[in-house]
């Protein structure tokens, strides 16, 4: 017990000593989240969307304005003409205007908000629709009844991305905790001199994962508070559940490290291999887009990686989104399945001198 505890204080050193592992481990995601918030927090969140207008006629005015104001926006703001209208969306004063010429409505967009304008056009989609039932004394077919999928009654684009963020701050650190680290630490010569002492090779990857998930966790505690904190996103989170799949998850991604350090032996090869998988789940795990975006053939892709499942469970136990139990234990187990077979699977093969 007190060599492993000497192990373990070695690799807090260790890791402490390592400036540039400690930023982008701990407080990289809290810059990525900064970043990524004040450009695109509010892109495509239809409920705070500015509307501008132009009555170019009193007929069905203030029918008009009374499907505006159930329309679901943020606000609604009247210009005196069609110039004013285009000089405020150009300017980005409003998201999308509208004109009523007296026969028909006519909708303006900015140009240059080519993946926000989707989501307006669904709002001008909306309002034409009932200004002309209305207009027609028409009741509709089909009465609609707004349900929340997830816990949270207002979730915006930016509540389901940080989540998946911080999930791709997880699966990072555990496929570089092992594969960059240890191999790093075989270049280093470091390696050769604890495999000397009475170590057990799994000793040493608990002691790394001990450390990796105590500053994980506190990585994404960070995080998910300066989203909330900062940009005023709403999570409501099941603290048990989170902090269970936040470990289960960190080690099962370690588990599939020691898979990279064993087919590698240098530390840039390792980190590079490392950084080439997770850029690849990142953009196919639907951490920025929904996966229901993507062809067929990529949905199918994405069902298999491990970054998707782990984005939906954070997703689940913020309250975005719903998740059955047993889907949620599922997953909990089968990445802890993952470091309890690998661990002491690898643990023979990896740690050992570098290979010449």
């Amino acid at each position: 017990m007190r060599s492993f505890a000497a192990l373990l204080l070695a690799e807090v050193r260790n890791f402490t000593r390592d400036k540039l592992m400690l930023f982008f481990t701990l407080l990289f995601p809290v810059v990525f989240i900064l970043l990524f918030g004040f450009l695109f927090s509010g892109m495509g969140d239809a409920e705070r969307a500015e509307v501008g207008f132009v009555l170019e006629s009193a007929h069905n005015e203030e029918l008009l304005l009374s499907v505006l104001s159930e329309a679901g926006v943020g606000n609604t703001i009247s210009f005196p003409d069609r110039e004013e209208l285009e000089a405020a969306i150009s300017d980005h004063r409003v998201d999308f205007g509208l004109i009523w010429t007296g026969d028909d409505l006519r909708f303006l967009y900015d140009p240059g908000r080519l993946q926000e304008n989707v989501a307006f056009q669904q709002i001008a989609g909306g309002i034409a629709a009932e200004f002309d039932m209305r207009a027609q004394g028409a009741q509709p077919a089909i009465t609609v009844h707004r349900i929340h999928a997830g816990e949270i009654e207002s979730t915006g684009w930016f509540n389901l991305v940080l989540p998946g963020i911080l999930a791709f701050t997880i699966l990072s650190s555990g496929l570089f905790a092992v594969s960059g680290h240890l191999t790093q630490m075989k270049e280093r010569k470091i390696l050769d001199r604890l495999i000397v002492t009475p170590m057990r090779p799994t000793a040493l990857l608990i002691a790394i994962a001990i450390v990796r998930l105590v500053v994980g966790l506190i990585s994404t505690f960070i995080t998910l508070g300066v989203g909330m904190l900062i940009f005023r996103l709403n999570f409501t989170v099941d603290w048990v559940r989170y902090i269970l799949f936040v470990v289960c998850s960190t080690l099962g991604t370690m588990g599939l490290g020691t898979v990279i350090a064993l087919l590698v032996r240098r530390p840039s090869s390792a980190g590079n291999l490392a950084n080439v998988l997770a850029m690849i789940m990142m953009f196919l795990a639907g951490i920025y887009f929904p996966i229901e975006f993507m062809p067929g053939f990529l949905r199918t892709i994405s069902a298999g990686l491990p970054l998707t499942h782990m984005a939906n469970v954070m997703r689940s136990v913020t309250g975005v989104m719903d998740m059955s139990d047993i889907r949620y234990w599922l997953t909990t187990a089968a990445f802890l399945g993952l470091a309890i077979v690998l661990f002491p699977l690898m643990a023979r093969y990896v740690v050992k001198p570098l290979r010449r």
